[in-house]
């Protein structure tokens, strides 16, 4: 546990959270490594699920502080890696190129379904379900928690933070690796690993083009959505937020002014930026009161 007080502590009494690590298995067969955070007094009535990105683990920079900072205010709150997010039980360090090369937006999606599933049946509650539950999301993680809140009728709140606006975003050079060699490969400046990625993440898409439409997907969101960005994202550009906000009538959307594609966190975190205090301290209330609404 941070030593930090998270954000939005000013309107709620400070709690202390209890964390621990889980794994999970879906009929594919392999293995979803979670964190499960809650509040050390009483069974929360909500949970959110938390989404990493391209490249992402839900251990890397600022999500352990944002799910800290969630589940003192109340909630049941549980971050994943992505079954073939590449990343092995030593949690911090890719250690399976091979799984994440091997993974898809169908992979991810399917994931999410169930950890949101899971939630819904109270397998980290004790055997209560929440009465009403969240998804945040990051990057690629904010694009599939577009989709599930689209087909789910579990979910009752979203917030993505830099989320895409489309999953294709691959250059001609790597769809022309793809066809000459069915592999491409991407660099994780932070590690300096090349990272491989097989073809089937382009079948993938080409397969299912309307079940990955971002933006149609949006246009289908009936609950409460909060649309995070950093104006000086060069990752994933703000107009893909104002594209998604456009998209559905009952968002909200929140330019960080300056903000970058991380709100200036790094791995690991040693202090909460100022633009990532923003982002959390929207987040905190949004689903403050969209869930406590909704419940």
């Amino acid at each position: 546990m941070t030593g930090r007080t998270g954000a939005g502590e000013g309107a709620r009494e400070r709690r202390e959270v209890v964390h621990a690590r889980v794994e999970t298995t879906p009929p594919h067969g392999d293995v979803i490594r979670a964190d499960v955070r809650r509040p050390a007094r009483g069974v929360p009535r909500s949970a959110v699920i938390v989404a990493h990105g391209f490249k992402g683990f839900k251990d890397w920079g600022f999500f352990p502080w944002v799910c800290e900072s969630l589940a003192r205010d109340g909630h049941l709150v549980i971050s994943f890696n992505t079954s073939l997010n590449g990343v092995g039980p030593g949690l911090l360090d890719f250690t399976d190129l091979e799984a994440f090369g091997r993974n898809t937006v169908g992979r991810e999606v399917d994931d999410l379904h169930w950890m949101v599933e899971r939630a819904a049946a109270g397998e980290w509650s004790r055997g209560r379900a929440p009465d009403t539950l969240g998804v945040l999301g990051h990057s690629r993680g904010g694009g599939n928690g577009v989709i599930v809140a689209a087909e789910s009728g579990v979910v009752s709140s979203l917030a993505t933070w830099a989320a895409v606006s489309t999953f294709h975003r691959w250059s001609p050079e790597q769809e022309r690796d793809w066809a000459e060699r069915g592999v491409t490969w991407v660099l994780n400046a932070r590690t300096g690993q090349e990272m491989p990625l097989y073809r089937s993440v382009l079948d993938d898409l080409r397969a299912n083009p309307a079940r990955f439409d971002v933006l149609a997907a949006a246009s289908r969101v009936r609950v409460p959505w909060l649309i995070v960005h950093g104006t000086g994202d060069l990752t994933v550009p703000v107009h893909e937020a104002r594209a998604l906000a456009g998209a559905c009538a009952g968002s909200q959307l929140v330019e960080v002014g300056g903000s970058g594609h991380t709100f200036e966190a790094a791995h690991p975190l040693e202090e909460p930026t100022p633009g990532l205090e923003r982002a959390a301290t929207a987040t905190v209330k949004h689903f403050r009161q969209s869930l406590a609404a909704r419940g």
